[in-house]
């Protein structure tokens, strides 16, 4: 069975005329088999067509074609979030799938086409690739082409200012490799830093002293608004200079204005809300902070200035 090909993270944009610029999508990667139906799998090699009825119709009546994607939903800022997708994934009931298609319908951004007509394509360049996949009229289906980028530096500053998840730079030459991860596809997620408010904190499993995670707010009109869980970024050193910190701020209830979720609440040592930490996160404007990773105590700030 055939998998997607992967990327090999990267630090920054690769320069040259022999690279191209694409955005990174925050949804569902899906290799597309299309003989007559449409068959949807992931990148595991797991049959998911069920879950996505709007995708399956043929986008190109008559052709034989597999190609490469991402399964997008956009949430209510109008940026592709995988957790609009996330209530979908799992459904195989018709009933329930059928509502939830209806609610937060997805779209199948196609940008790569590994077989066309019975011929498999891997082995041309990227360039020759798309261009045959830009040949096909997709206009049928909920499927869209991306469009590709000269500018590589350009996109990441706009990705990033428009809280999408980041870009992925591809050489034009570049074959395609299904299973392989190869640095002739790199990919640079974006992560933004902020400053929230310590709330509480909890231990490590199997411990009640060994601080392992600190729970943050953000300070609005309505009071301290929870933010989410940071346990990334703390190891022993920093446990143990945060366990000094907020050892004399213990206090017996929450600070948090908005009920917390039980699976972060249970456990928890409240904290009087007044240490201030950067946190690295992933996406902008979410309820919850997404991947975050702390970044240290902000002796500068108070929770007043933020």
């Amino acid at each position: 069975m055939l998998l997607p090909m992967l990327a090999t993270p990267g630090t920054s944009v690769p320069p040259g005329e022999e690279w191209r610029h694409e955005v990174k999508w925050d949804g569902v990667r899906a290799l597309a088999n299309v003989d007559g139906e449409v068959t949807l799998t992931s990148r595991n090699g797991n049959r998911i067509t069920p879950a996505w009825p709007e995708l399956t119709v043929p986008p190109v009546v008559g052709r034989d074609s597999l190609l490469d994607g991402e399964i997008i939903a956009l949430n209510e800022r109008g940026v592709p979030d995988f957790r609009v997708l996330a209530d979908r994934m799992h459904v195989r009931k018709a009933a329930t799938v059928a509502r939830l298609a209806e609610r937060v319908p997805a779209t199948y951004m196609v940008f790569d086409l590994l077989r066309l007509d019975g011929e498999d394509l891997c082995g041309l360049p990227l360039h020759e690739r798309r261009r045959r996949l830009l040949d096909l009229d997709l206009g049928r289906s909920g499927w869209q082409v991306p469009q590709e980028y000269d500018d590589g530096a350009m996109l990441r500053d706009a990705t990033r200012a428009q809280g999408l998840e980041g870009i992925v730079s591809k050489r034009v030459d570049s074959t395609y490799r299904p299973g392989q991860r190869t640095p002739h596809w790199q990919k640079m997620a974006h992560r933004h830093r902020g400053s929230f408010v310590i709330g509480g904190w909890r231990p490590q499993t199997g411990t009640s002293d060994r601080l392992a995670a600190l729970l943050v707010g953000e300070p609005t009109a309505e009071g301290l608004l929870y933010r989410g869980r940071v346990g990334s970024g703390i190891g022993a050193k920093q446990s143990r200079l945060l366990t000094e910190l907020l050892a004399p701020l213990t206090r017996t209830a929450t600070p948090f204005a908005d009920e917390v979720p039980r699976i972060d609440a249970t456990g928890t040592t409240w904290v009087e809300p007044v240490v201030v930490v950067d946190v690295d996160t992933h996406g902008l404007g979410y309820a919850r902070l997404r991947q975050p990773s702390y970044q240290g105590v902000r002796t500068d700030l108070t929770p007043e200035d933020l």
